[in-house]
């Protein structure tokens, strides 16, 4: 009984074809996202490499070996360096080039001498994979140091050191036992159909891992799009409400306090219309920084639109939110060192009256005392609880030591 085997020129055949259709899709998603997520250009430039060796492979004993052969071993080396330089863009470092370029060169250089002077092909098997060992070892070690612990990164990460093992052991294997039928992906046979198709199955699904690595990062950017106003980067009425609704829950199975701080920048557009709208925008950034700075962790700020900011402060007493409304004001008027004009904010503060009270209500009450303190003169705390204000100008001191 015979066992048919599937022939070497179909497998590659069908994994170039893959590996183009691959390469359309990255450079497709690089094209839309290359602000977003790093590293997808030089993933869909491996691919095409891959796919130049393919081809040249396969005009094995139609062109010189110098040709075929060197230029295929050359643009496969050269393809899997730029998935590493990609996975290091892509996990934010800087791409190691030197090694890339001497990795590929001293690589080459190797495999044409054991090619073209001193013909060996467990030689140059040996070279080959030890290279392209160093480039898989170096993105399963980007993945354990830098990547987010969640299933695509494991798997990720899992098919990069399954894939280093096994080319470590063809290398290994390729200097040890020796012998073109132990090594050569090309002979025929079951065993090297099988070894040859695994390896291209492999290439191909290291490709649908960083494509599902790279579709994590892009989901996390947009979700944080979504809860996050552009300008200043803190959170906008969206991630605002999912904060405070948060909140809500833990008041009432804890019964602490909630304070809001509703806080507006003082004569804003008279800083628009002196200094620019660019001017105006670096103002509110720098105003949101500060906020952020100058708050807990627990502490949630949003950007309402215009120069409206609103703090929801977790477990928090009236006189302690006052005393934190104060050096915020405090710290928001003084000099900057930026050169940015200097600017002062009115700030109204209101807890949360009841379990039962919405966002909407306690927001309307914080509004109110902000704009008690706008008619008030500007650049002054005024607070509201449980509908009644009470004015906060000078007293704020000896409101937070009571």
């Amino acid at each position: 009984m015979t066992v048919e085997t599937l022939d070497p020129r179909t497998i590659m055949l069908m994994t170039t074809l893959m590996c183009a259709a691959m390469s359309i899709v990255m450079f497709s998603v690089y094209r839309s996202f290359r602000r977003e997520v790093d590293g997808l250009g030089h993933w869909s430039a491996g691919l095409l490499l891959l796919v130049c060796a393919s081809i040249l492979f396969g005009t094995r004993g139609t062109l010189p070996d110098v040709v075929s052969l060197l230029g295929a071993n050359a643009s496969l080396l050269l393809g899997i360096g730029l998935s590493m330089l990609g996975t290091e863009k892509f996990y934010g470092q800087k791409p190691s080039l030197r090694f890339y370029a001497l990795a590929c060169v001293l690589g080459t250089a190797g495999i044409a001498w054991w090619l073209l002077v001193h013909s060996d092909f467990s030689v140059r098997v040996a070279i080959f994979s030890l290279t392209v060992f160093l480039f898989y070892a170096r993105q399963a070690q980007l993945v354990w140091s830098h990547g987010e612990r969640h299933f695509s990164s494991f798997f990720f990460g899992g098919l990069m050191l399954v894939q280093a093992g096994v080319v470590l052991t063809r290398g290994v294997a390729a200097l040890l036992q020796g012998g073109v039928s132990v090594v050569d992906m090309l002979a025929a046979g079951t065993r090297a159909s099988m070894y040859l198709a695994a390896a291209n199955f492999m290439a191909l699904l290291l490709t649908v891992a960083f494509m599902t690595v790279a579709t994590r990062r892009l989901q996390t950017i947009l979700e944080r799009r979504s809860t996050h106003d552009p300008l200043t980067q803190v959170l906008n009425r969206r991630g605002f409400g999912d904060a405070y609704a948060r909140e809500k829950a833990n008041l009432r199975r804890h019964r602490r306090p909630l304070t809001l701080l509703s806080i507006d920048l003082d004569y804003f557009k008279l800083i628009n219309d002196r200094h620019g709208h660019a001017v105006g925008d670096q103002v509110l950034a720098h105003v949101a920084m500060v906020i952020s700075g100058a708050l807990r962790e627990s502490d949630c700020v949003a950007r309402f639109g215009g120069e409206e900011f609103v703090v929801l402060m977790p477990d928090m007493a009236p006189h302690h939110a006052l005393s934190a409304a104060e050096r915020l004001r405090g710290l928001l008027c003084a000099p900057n060192g930026k050169g940015l004009p200097p600017c002062t904010v009115s700030i109204g503060v209101a807890c949360q009256a009841s379990e039962h009270e919405e966002l909407e209500q306690l927001l309307g009450r914080a509004d109110a005392a902000l704009y008690l303190a706008k008619g008030n003169g500007r650049d002054r705390i005024e607070f509201d609880i449980g509908g009644l204000t009470a004015v906060k100008s000078e007293a704020v001191a000896g409101a937070a030591a009571s």
